[in-house]
């Protein structure tokens, strides 16, 4: 029987590095794609020495053929494509006005044109009991200050999520997002708002590549319940139930009080 395939980006580092680690550690055939050719080179190292398979590439989520290249030589190379990972994604923190537009097209152009992206190119070779697999952000309960388009940016793949769980449904290819609040990784370096400093990094990459694996192979509860939207860890648990059943103003007040220094 053919390996279970996964397609990731973002793979050399952090979340995406975690995730592919975690999936060759289950037999998965893995593959990595990234701008870091230097990590997908010491990547595949580690997940062939854990007796999986490694495909990686160097890879712009950003353009669109490129990634749909990638992907076809993907399942070329491996006969099939299981799973896809949207994991790519910058951050950029500080006041709104003071960060350069450029930099937030480049923060767009990544975490919403990347995931469409990678939707789009993964389509034609997923089929029954395949899954897309979107990071989202706990960013995206409420629009959060001095990371407001980062956070419109995960309110974007939210929305796309939930539209293309119900457009595919039917094709039995489940679509999923992973909402993480602040992750221990290098893409948080020097990152400090109101809100990580009020709610703390309490999340390494590990705690979120775990939970892509159980979303990817739910059980009973999460198939008859068909979720869609995966909280990770307590905080972005509380969070999401508590937005869910309070009223906005609470909410807001809520969020305000988070993001004051």
């Amino acid at each position: 029987m053919t390996s279970r395939t996964v397609f990731i980006t973002g793979a050399a580092a952090g979340i995406g590095r975690a995730t592919a680690l975690t999936f060759a550690r289950e037999g998965w055939t893995v593959g990595g794609y990234d701008l870091d050719e230097a990590g997908l080179a010491t990547l595949a190292a580690e997940v062939e020495a854990v007796g999986a398979t490694a495909v990686v590439g160097r890879l712009d989520v950003s353009d669109p053929e490129a990634f749909r290249t990638a992907v076809d030589g993907f399942v070329e190379q491996t006969g099939r494509l299981d799973v896809l990972v949207n994991n790519a994604g910058i951050l950029l923190a500080g006041k709104f006005e003071d960060i350069d537009v450029a930099r937030h097209q480049k923060e767009i152009d990544v975490n919403v044109r990347g995931v469409v992206n990678g939707a789009h190119a993964a389509h034609p070779h997923l089929g029954p009991g395949s899954t897309l697999v979107n990071l989202c952000s706990a960013s995206a309960i409420y629009g959060q200050a001095e990371l407001a388009n980062y956070s419109a940016t995960k309110f974007f793949v939210r929305g796309l999520t939930e539209a293309l769980d119900i457009e595919w449904g039917p094709q039995g290819i489940r679509v999923v997002a992973l909402w993480p609040l602040f992750v221990q990784t290098s893409m948080l370096d020097g990152v400090r708002t109101g809100t990580t400093d009020t709610l703390g990094v309490r999340l390494g990459a590990q705690d979120v590549a775990d939970e892509i694996l159980a979303a990817v192979q739910p059980g009973r509860t999460a198939r008859a319940l068909h979720q869609v939207h995966f909280p990770v860890g307590r905080q972005s648990e509380v969070l999401s139930v508590a937005a869910r059943f309070s009223p906005a103003w609470l909410t807001r007040i809520v969020n305000k009080r988070f993001a004051s220094h």
